[in-house]
């Protein structure tokens, strides 16, 4: 008999924060809608983050609405709402995480000089006075509430002190400490954080939960989230794919994969995440808000374990490690893809829609089988690619007020185009109208406004082909301008002309069922800012 081993200390485990499903962290018309915020919800869960920031309640009624929504739903996951310290944003928080198993409300108040002078306009001790207060006011709803003196990275180390002293006194059970515009390098960052520790000993002796929130504006924002956890951060707040305002977040998947694939330097640390999880969790935040995640991208994109050197490719063949850090089936990577065709059934269709994350009812499985079936009479095969683009298109359409019945388009390169667009409405008519334009996709653009009576400013027109191969179907997106609202739109097709008709149709659909990207103008709160 030997003897046993002696206990090795446990690591400690950093809390994931995700704040993709807040509007502001996506980019300027990726806003989600109810229907898709609550399918990601989902897979964060299942992914295995700890926290989730579900919205910002007070911008908007469909915001609220789904942040309420994904509180009454989850089990595991903690929902967060954000508020700024304002006593309706509070209570709009609030009661938007009530019904939570876990919920909590975030407040933010900005705290570095040039916040106070030139947004705020007020003293230091009036922002500690506000803060305390609006913390308070918060735990009427919560017990768990965090706080983040934005622009904490810029604000000086004496005042940050004091802050988060009194918000600690006033109840705060984390304190967040926000790069909010991405300024800070790693050493300095760090620094704040084992300088609160060593002034405030209260945050270790009572467990304050200490958190980083980084932007990415000169690249430092992994970086520095891990150098804040090296210094005694215990939250880490980061989104999919890096997403959010400017130059993104803090990226979710190259946070966790580095603290997984350098255990030999980070064994003091530990996530609950799940990393087979990422793949699909990347997949389903890129196709839902239309952010394409570039070819390059570190962990995930889709160079990420591609090899063309040959000398790459023969190493990679004699053995894997020699240039792959990372075993791609780690993060949920297919070895291969399941190929669907015609004489696939429901069954078949409705596991694999399960195995890429998303949770659909009966009456969904039968709306995406009747387009897989439409789809596969058009193409040979029918790819996991092509499936997630027909369930981002049905939850991204959601009730619409005008369907495409039918167009067609004459296109002349030296005269003007024209082009017939068919169109039913809710009351099941259909209504005609023939439009010019410079080419077809103009054309058919202004019949669909004079048909629907909506008048936009196209401000984005993207395609690209969902799949390889000359059958494959083409996607389309574009964002529109309704009176200063950002609504993006999302078609595909086999046909570029039919995806890009039905593109504008599914945002011109949003902006009249208030299903888009944010609510009119006159609902945002002044002077909206982010931490």
């Amino acid at each position: 008999m030997t003897d046993a081993a002696p206990d090795q200390p446990q690591p400690a485990t950093v809390r994931i924060f995700d704040t993709t499903l807040r509007d502001g962290e996506q980019s300027p018309g990726a806003s989600l809608n109810h229907a898709e915020k609550l399918e990601i919800a989902r897979q964060l869960e299942k992914l295995g983050v700890d926290v989730i920031e579900a919205g910002f309640p007070i911008t908007s009624d469909g915001d609220f609405e789904a942040v309420k929504a994904i509180a009454g739903e989850l089990q595991r996951a903690t929902v967060c709402g954000l508020a700024r310290c304002v006593p309706r944003d509070i209570d709009r928080a609030g009661e938007a995480v009530r019904d939570a198993a876990h919920g909590r409300v975030h407040v933010f108040c900005a705290t570095s000089k040039i916040h106070r002078e030139h947004k705020l306009r007020k003293a230091f001790d009036e922002i500690i006075a506000l803060s305390k207060h609006s913390i308070e006011h918060a735990r009427q709803y919560v017990d768990d509430v965090e706080f983040s003196p934005e622009d904490g990275s810029r604000t000086e180390l004496e005042y940050l002190v004091d802050i988060t002293a009194a918000a600690i006194e006033a109840g705060a059970t984390t304190i967040n400490i926000p790069d909010t515009v991405g300024y800070a390098v790693p050493e300095e960052y760090g620094h704040i954080f084992a300088h609160l520790r060593q002034q405030l000993p209260q945050i270790d002796r009572d467990g304050i939960v200490l958190s980083s929130h980084c932007h990415n504006d000169l690249g430092f924002a992994v970086a520095n989230s891990i150098a804040a956890v090296q210094n005694g951060a215990r939250q880490v707040e980061c989104t999919i794919n890096g997403i959010g305002e400017r130059a993104g977040n803090a990226a979710l998947e190259e946070i966790v994969m580095a603290l997984q694939t350098r255990r030999d330097y980070f064994d003091r640390f530990a996530t609950n995440i799940h990393p087979k999880e990422i793949f699909k969790t990347s997949r389903m935040v890129s196709n839902l808000t239309g952010l394409i995640v570039q070819r390059n991208k570190a962990v995930i994109g889709e160079n990420a374990f591609a090899h063309e050197s040959g000398i790459h490719q023969d190493g990679v063949l004699k053995h894997r490690e020699t240039y792959e850090i990372m075993d791609p089936r780690d993060i949920g990577v297919p070895e291969s893809k399941l190929v669907l065709g015609k004489h696939s059934g429901r069954h078949a269709l409705g596991d694999r829609i399960a195995d890429l994350g998303y949770t659909v009812d009966d009456t969904m499985l039968q709306r995406v089988y009747d387009r897989f079936k439409a789809l596969a009479d058009k193409k040979k095969d029918v790819y996991d690619e092509d499936i997630e683009a027909i369930l981002d298109d049905i939850a991204g359409t959601g009730r619409a007020l005008w369907e495409l019945k039918s167009f067609r388009v004459v296109a002349d390169s030296d005269e003007e185009s024209f082009a017939m667009v068919a169109l039913r409405d809710s009351s099941g008519q259909t209504r005609k109208h023939v439009s010019l334009g410079d080419g077809p996709v103009d054309a058919c653009y202004s019949a669909i406004q004079h048909l629907t009576g909506v008048s936009v400013t196209l401000e984005r027109f993207a395609t690209r082909a969902v799949t390889g191969g000359k059958d494959a179907q083409g996607e389309v997106s574009v964002t529109l301008d309704h009176h200063g609202r950002k609504v993006r739109g999302r078609g595909l097709s086999t046909d570029v002309i039919e995806a890009a008709v039905k593109a504008y149709l599914s945002a011109i659909n949003r902006i009249k069922t208030g299903n888009g990207a944010s609510a009119d103008a006159s609902a945002e709160p002044e002077s909206v800012a982010h931490p």
